[in-house]
């Protein structure tokens, strides 16, 4: 059996985007989420374990949310779920929100951060680090229609487009696993989270890279 960490935030929890506006989110089912996809095509051989947050962050502390910071859990929750074969990352999404104010660079730094606690970490297989699978989140969408999420986002949409290039990069540069939502899907009606059919595609082609990064 091999295990499989997805780290991640609110698309790795299954936010729907349609109650962005209602009083508390709503969660796509298991079989729908992203994650399930990737169980479900991995089969029975594999693991997945969920660990999405909503607003989680890279490195940042949110004033406004308890407990968001990445970088104070994944120690712990590493260490819960070990041994494990793979960690798949997905961050950043967060922290373009106006509060924190980093650019695109300083982002996939604080993903750097993630992924050396991870490639460094003995919660691998006989207490050497995992693998890992850096994926650089989804772009910022249209949110005209939605003043007060798109004020939280004033630069969104210009700077999730510039991820790529630093994620990438930061992949290269550790000698780990990359791959780019970017050019699979585009987020749902609220401009930030994944409608059901953007899950289906982004958990295949997980799937994929899974299987090339941990053969039968």
């Amino acid at each position: 059996m091999k295990n499989i960490l997805c780290f991640g935030d609110s698309n790795t929890w299954g936010f729907m985007p349609e109650s962005i506006t209602a009083p508390f989110p709503t969660r796509h089912p298991h079989d729908v989420r992203w994650t399930g996809i990737l169980a479900r095509e991995l089969g029975t051989g594999f693991r997945v374990i969920e660990e999405g947050q909503n607003g989680r962050t890279t490195v940042h502390d949110d004033p406004f949310a308890a407990v968001r910071n990445g970088k104070a859990v994944l120690p712990a929750i590493l260490e819960s779920h070990k041994p494990l074969d793979l960690v798949v990352l997905m961050l950043g999404t967060n922290d373009l929100k106006n509060v924190f104010s980093v650019s695109p660079g300083e982002i996939a730094m604080g993903v750097k951060i993630l992924a050396q606690m991870i490639l460094s970490s003995d919660a691998g297989i006989a207490a050497k680090p995992p693998k890992l699978l850096i994926m650089c989140p989804p772009v910022i969408g249209d949110q005209q229609h939605l003043p007060d999420v798109a004020a939280k986002f004033p630069n969104g949409a210009s700077d999730s487009r510039k991820l790529p290039k630093h994620y990438e990069a930061l992949a290269a540069s550790l000698g780990c696993d990359y791959l780019n939502t970017q050019t699979l899907i585009e987020p749902g009606s609220d401009g930030i989270h994944l409608d059901a059919a953007a899950h289906a595609k982004l958990g295949s082609a997980v799937a994929t890279a899974v299987k090339a990064i941990l053969p039968s």
